[in-house]
């Protein structure tokens, strides 16, 4: 299922972080932790992960990754704007090479027309100055489904990152 999806894309993740001598942070919103999560399931994951940020609100995201309030009021929390100022932050407060940050809506409700349930913004930084955003629209699928389907893209973009490219 989802989950082992999840507890696999992890594993592979960890494993090249290893091999690479790659820590990772996250920041996250809509997942609440869920990307965190999957990789410190997996055991001996502290040489790897560093830390984890669950920033669920605008507050949080200000005082823990320094998301500017102009970011926040111009763009909303759900932004490719806050997504890379999270990534940014995330990286500034940890001691990781690589960072990715999730915010969206996962719903039932929150949506509006131009940023409905089921947008999440994805993005991610690295030390060495590369960095990427993705946006996703999964629609009306769940709450649930929403943050599972969000965890996996972070880790996606975190493994091609850690792997050396670009997503």
């Amino acid at each position: 299922m989802v989950e082992d999806a999840l507890s696999k894309a992890a594993k592979r993740l960890l494993t090249l972080c290893r091999a690479r001598s790659i820590t990772l942070t996250t920041a996250e919103s809509c997942t609440g932790g869920l990307v965190a999560a999957a990789l410190t399931e997996i055991p001996g994951s502290s040489d790897v992960f560093d830390r984890g940020f669950v920033t669920y609100s605008n507050a949080a995201k200000q005082a823990m990754l320094d998301v500017s309030g102009d970011i926040l009021e111009r763009f909303g929390a759900v932004s490719r704007e806050t997504a890379e100022a999270m990534a940014r932050g995330a990286l500034a407060h940890s001691d990781a090479t690589i960072s990715v940050a999730v915010t969206g809506i996962a719903g039932p409700g929150g949506g509006s027309a131009t940023k409905p349930v089921g947008l999440v913004h994805f993005a991610a930084a690295t030390r060495d100055g590369r960095g990427v955003h993705r946006e996703k629209r999964y629609g009306k699928i769940g709450r649930r489904r929403v943050r599972l389907r969000a965890a996996a893209e972070a880790l996606a973009i975190l493994q091609s990152l850690a792997d050396g490219g670009r997503v």
